[in-house]
């Protein structure tokens, strides 16, 4: 929103700078994102009046012309504009005059001549005053303007503009009227709006309004103005106020228009009523219809769009842009002006769905004042009436839903002002604000009941006014330091690990920690988790980030992949986040995982040790870090194939109760399709398993000897030692104290399909020396277990 300097102080009073106003607004939210002059820092420059104009004797495209200065000297000047002529009164540049040009130099007018022809001076486009960025030809002025005036005077060209970042909740600040409210709110400074006086109705002329979309459009204004002259010039303090404002000046009855959407907020639309059949119907769109619209396109529309309809066909996208066909041109003599009120939810969206912008859509998507359609209607034919005649008729208005001007009444506390804001405001400060707000109050015995003005959409809730409190006293004002709080002391579990000693282990290990998207590329997803059913994003950022990952493996692979093409080849992440998934019920659950990638050599680059790249166990024994923490649960390896990894070294981590993770080297399909150009392990496992442990307890040392046995076994080659270990368990008596497996042989003297293994066994008793006899009798129950449950011999 850019907002002029001067138009602003028409509004509000103040004696303060624009620097301090400027300073205000931004401290408040309404942020100055610049600041320009409307003009350039020229001097020396007045109202001309062309008197006579002559062809230039030996140039086609220039005029010699005969220029009063307004100080009793007629001037010859040379010119090449084609819209010099006599009569015209312009910007003259006299002689000593100093104009900025854009490479930041300055030209100074001089006495020269033009072939062969002396020129005393210059006359000036509007591109040359600074005003433009191009121009047809000179800068033509109204057949009123005082020659030998100032033209920075007459043009009020010591002006600043400053542009505003309107958030999407103050929707209020996208005009003049709202800016100088807020101003005023900020600076207590009264307001001054235009008088507007309810037009003089000439003739009882209507034209019929039905609102069928009662939920999209609630309130709908029409009038008919005949007799206009649609040619009539629009007056020059008008176009600079549009200029001003970006908008360029089209017409008198479009920027009619334009000016009462900057100046009250409320964008209309002026139909042609010669082009309009039967009568005004606000509907939805028929799938299959099409509108040619202002700006030449033509739109094929759908079923959920709203429309201005006649009663053959829509004649404007409600809300968004009118028709071309309806549209007024120099032959329009008789106008439809419409003003209504559309619904937030219902425009928004919908012009960038047709590839439109506009400023109408703009402010209708954040809100506009349901009560400013009548009052803006005045405005607009106030403003017609001046500039182009006509005879107005009566205005009719048709409510469809009378709730829609119905204020929010909302309870504000004191003591919730305490509690969001850590300070305590006087009730007389609260009060004031609330005033200046345009608030209606009533003091109650909890505090106060408020009714929010209709133009502040964004109020609401009781916080929303505490915010308003804030940003009006300012936000500096409130102390920065903590609230007091009653001091709490927590005890973590030991049962328990946290999860920051688990992001130490891997950085002891020489991880770093990354944090990627939880919001995935599809085609990724299904690559890397194929089993799971991806949960797709209703309105995703762009197509890459389409759907919820289930694996953390997505985000951190692209990242090896993007340090590997910055020739940082060697790499160790982790992350620790949320994936999503859906159960076997349909519902949707998130877990916290934690991953790792490892890729490149096993230590960094050195002279002192012998380097070589990691591996598959490399990569398990940072795993087996981390499981140590969750002491008491038993964890064992097992090698299953997973989509994503390498069919012969991927492996999946499990309890007695359940899968847990897996890891393994990414598959080479994988590494290709992600340009990785050398192996990648990674690793992926629930965070909640290895967060939870058991406490050590004491047991008492036995005093007597302990007796070892080893076993020599021949098994399957596809036994694995779980099922080995579970055996043992199976037959284990108290006086087995321990046992673990400690050679795997394969070779000579034993056959193809087996292998052997040895398991050491630990007897020991609390009370005794166990004897021979007692120990064979527990050895032959297990190797009983280890041939029943494994098929092991002994060899």
């Amino acid at each position: 929103m850019k907002v002029s300097e001067k138009w602003l102080r028409e509004w509000i009073d103040t004696p303060l700078t624009l620097d301090v106003i400027a300073d205000k607004l931004t401290m408040s939210g309404c942020e100055v994102e610049a600041r320009d002059p409307v003009a350039t820092a020229f001097s020396g420059i007045v109202v001309g009046h062309v008197i006579e104009r002559e062809k230039h004797p030996d140039a086609d495209k220039l005029s010699v012309c005969k220029v009063d200065n307004g100080q009793g000297e007629v001037l010859q000047i040379v010119c090449g504009a084609s819209n010099v002529r006599a009569g015209l009164k312009v910007p003259l540049a006299l002689v000593g005059a100093v104009l900025p040009l854009p490479d930041g130099k300055d030209l100074k007018i001089k006495k020269g001549k033009l072939r062969g022809v002396e020129s005393f001076g210059m006359l000036c486009s509007s591109t040359e005053l600074g005003m433009s960025d191009k121009s047809d030809g000179l800068l033509e002025l109204p057949d009123d303007a005082p020659v030998g005036m100032d033209i920075r005077d007459y043009l009020q060209l010591n002006d600043e503009v400053i542009e505003l970042a309107i958030t999407a909740n103050r929707g209020d600040c996208m005009s003049m009227i709202g800016v100088a409210r807020e101003v005023g709110l900020l600076l207590d400074a009264p307001m001054t709006p235009p008088v507007i006086e309810a037009a003089l109705v000439k003739h009882a002329d209507t034209f019929p309004v039905v609102i069928e979309a009662i939920d999209a459009c609630p309130r709908y204004v029409g009038r008919v103005i005949r007799g206009v002259n649609p040619q009539a010039a629009t007056p020059l303090w008008m176009q600079e106020k549009l200029r001003r404002a970006g908008v360029r000046s089209i017409s008198a009855l479009v920027d009619v228009t334009n000016y009462v959407l900057l100046e009250l907020g409320q964008p209309m639309h002026a139909f042609d009523l010669a082009t309009l059949q039967d009568g005004i119907c606000v509907r939805y769109a028929r799938d299959g219809e099409t509108l040619t619209l202002l700006d030449g396109q033509t739109a094929t529309l759908r079923s959920d769009t709203l429309v201005i309809a006649d009663a053959n066909q829509p004649v404007a996208m409600a809300g968004i842009m009118g028709g071309e066909p309806t549209s007024v041109t120099d032959t329009t003599r008789d106008l439809f002006l419409e003003s209504a009120h559309f619904r937030p939810a219902k425009i928004m969206g919908k012009a960038r769905s047709y590839a439109l912008q506009t400023d109408s859509s703009a402010r209708f998507e954040r809100g506009v004042d349901p009560a400013m359609p009548v009052q803006a209607m005045e405005r607009a034919t106030q403003l017609i009436i001046a500039i182009c005649g006509g005879e107005v008729g009566a205005l009719v208005e048709t409510c469809a839903d009378a709730s829609v001007l119905e204020r929010n009444s909302i309870n504000l506390r004191p003591e919730r002002i305490r509690r969001v804001l850590g300070v305590t405001m006087p009730d007389t400060t609260v009060e004031g604000v609330l005033a200046r707000l345009h608030c209606d109050l009533v003091k109650t015995a909890t505090g106060w009941q408020v009714q929010a003005p209709l133009a502040r959409f964004d109020l609401t809730i009781e916080e929303d006014l505490i915010e308003e409190l804030a940003r009006v006293g300012g936000y500096d004002a409130i102390p920065a330091q903590l609230r007091p709080r009653a001091p709490c002391i927590t005890q973590p579990s030991e049962s328990s690990v946290r999860q920051s000693s688990l992001r130490q282990t891997l950085v002891e290990r020489g991880y770093q920690e990354a944090v990627t998207f939880s919001f995935v590329d599809p085609k990724m997803e299904e690559t890397l988790a194929p089993r799971q059913t991806a949960l797709a994003l209703a309105n995703p950022i762009s197509a890459d980030l389409a759907v919820m990952r289930s694996t953390l493996w997505s985000g951190l692979l692209r990242a090896v992949a993007y340090n590997l093409n910055r020739q940082q080849n060697r790499v160790r992440l982790f992350e620790m986040g949320p994936a999503f998934y859906q159960d076997d019920a349909g519902k949707t659950q998130q877990k916290t995982h934690l991953a790792g990638v490892i890729t490149g050599n096993l230590y960094p680059e050195q002279w002192a040790q012998l380097n070589r790249p990691v591996d598959f166990y490399d990569l398990k024994g940072d795993v087996e870090a981390l499981l140590e923490q969750a002491t008491g649960t038993q964890f064992h390896v097992a090698p299953v194939a997973h989509p994503a990894l390498h069919p012969g070294q991927s492996a999946q981590l499990m309890t007695d109760q359940a899968v847990v993770g897996w890891l393994g080297m990414v598959h080479p399909r994988i590494e290709e399709q992600l340009g990785l150009s050398q192996p990648v392990y990674v690793f992926e496992l629930d965070a909640a398993a290895l967060q939870q442990r058991q406490l050590p307890k004491y047991q008492p040392v036995s005093k007597f000897p302990a007796i070892r046995r080893d076993l020599a076994l021949l098994v399957n080659r596809d036994v694995l030692s779980i099922v080995l270990e579970n055996a043992v368990k199976k037959a284990a008596t108290p006086q087995l104290m321990s046992y673990h497996l400690f050679d795997v042989y394969v070779g000579k003297g034993i056959a193809d399909d087996q292998k052997s293994v040895a398991l050491s066994l630990i007897f020991q008793d609390l009370s005794r020396t166990l004897e021979d006899m007692e120990i064979n009798r527990m050895v032959d129950a297990v190797v009983a277990s280890l041939r029943d449950e494994a098929g092991a011999v002994l060899r």
